[in-house]
């Protein structure tokens, strides 16, 4: 690895950690180098928060002091995973910071496709003489913010479909029975999973079958929008769904719209017509940029069979069944397999 490619996946260890907190804003890392050491490096604040470059610079200033950080900056390259905006959003332009300062150099590891960006930071910084090098890391770059990518270029969120399958290819009972699969290791890694999200979302049946709460209880972090198919309304009232005000709960049904508070329904005319593009294209527009679908079989197959998903997390119990709901299948093979205590879990692409 050279180099560059060593400062450059700084920045991606580095934009992981606003998994949890930046959304609907990418995640970006940016480090400053100066004589080949690292003077000062930040990544994306929670959203509404300066970006990634200006936490870098910052350091610098706080660290040295105004005068001599001046000075070490414009001798200075910086490194950052993603283009620098151009354009006045929540904060003023990183890109205009940039010029501000007289970098030296620009690396960055992909472009931007957001439409008010998608180049202009690079015009804008080499139209201040500043020299850029773009491609550095950039299938990884482009992977870290794959969630970003997905809503901008397809108006909708990222979809991960997830489940848990016995060895021999189940995911549940017949009957109404609750008979668990995963083991504690893998139950651990999915409030994990849900804290990084926007959303997760089940089924009516799911819902009143497991009585989930869908929420990060066994992992630090936030926990997720929950997201509810239920048709006909027939979840009941007191079920701790409606209860739990830590987040939103939102219903898509075919009967009305309304919102009480941190419970919203949805109505979707023609319900049974492209239930899960006109689900995706709601979420959208409610600024969710990933989601969890976490239903049971029937939820899964709406999205496998309308080729609405992104990624999906398979995990494979050590347990077999003499009956059961036969799990979901995909086309495509396993990217990764990773054992999980005694699962396997297998990671699955639908690019």
């Amino acid at each position: 690895m050279s180099k560059s490619e060593q400062y450059m996946q700084r920045c991606l260890d580095l934009a992981i950690q606003g998994a949890n907190s930046v959304s609907p804003n990418p995640m970006v890392g940016a480090v400053i180098v100066y004589q080949d050491r690292i003077i000062g490096e930040g990544f994306t604040s929670p959203y509404g928060g300066p970006h990634a470059e200006v936490n870098a610079i910052n350091a610098v200033l706080s660290h040295y002091g105004q005068e001599v950080a001046i000075m070490l900056l414009s001798e200075s390259s910086i490194y950052v995973s993603l283009e620098p905006c151009a354009h006045f959003g929540k904060t003023p332009p990183c890109a205009d910071m940039l010029v501000k300062y007289q970098f030296k150099r620009v690396i960055v590891g992909c472009l931007d496709p957001f439409a008010k960006v998608n180049g202009l930071g690079i015009e804008k910084l080499r139209d201040a003489g500043i020299e850029v090098e773009v491609g550095v890391l950039e299938k990884e770059c482009q992977f870290m913010n794959r969630r970003f990518f997905t809503r901008i270029s397809k108006h909708r969120p990222y979809v991960i479909l997830k489940w848990a399958q016995t060895e021999n290819g189940f995911i549940a009972p017949k009957d109404t029975t609750q008979q668990w699969i995963s083991n504690n290791a893998s139950k651990q890694l999915v409030h994990k999973w849900r804290s990084e999200e926007d959303a997760i979302l089940i089924g009516v049946r799911t819902a009143l079958v497991d009585n989930p709460s869908l929420n990060t209880r066994l992992w630090e972090g936030k926990s997720p929008k929950r997201v509810l198919i239920d048709r006909d309304l027939t979840l009941p009232k007191d079920h701790p769904l409606y209860h739990n005000i830590e987040t939103d709960l939102i219903i898509f049904n075919a009967h009305k719209t309304d919102w009480q508070g941190n419970i919203k329904f949805i109505e979707l005319e023609n319900f049974d017509l492209y239930l899960p593009q006109n689900i995706l294209y709601q979420l959208y527009l409610m600024d969710v940029q990933s989601i969890i679908i976490d239903g049971g079989a029937k939820t899964l197959n709406h999205f496998i069979e309308a080729g609405l998903w992104d990624e999906a997390r398979v995990f494979v119990g050590d347990t077999k069944w003499l009956d059961g709901v036969e799990a979901p299948t995909l086309s495509v093979e396993p990217l990764d397999i990773k054992k999980v205590s005694t699962d396997s879990l297998f990671y699955y692409y639908n690019y």
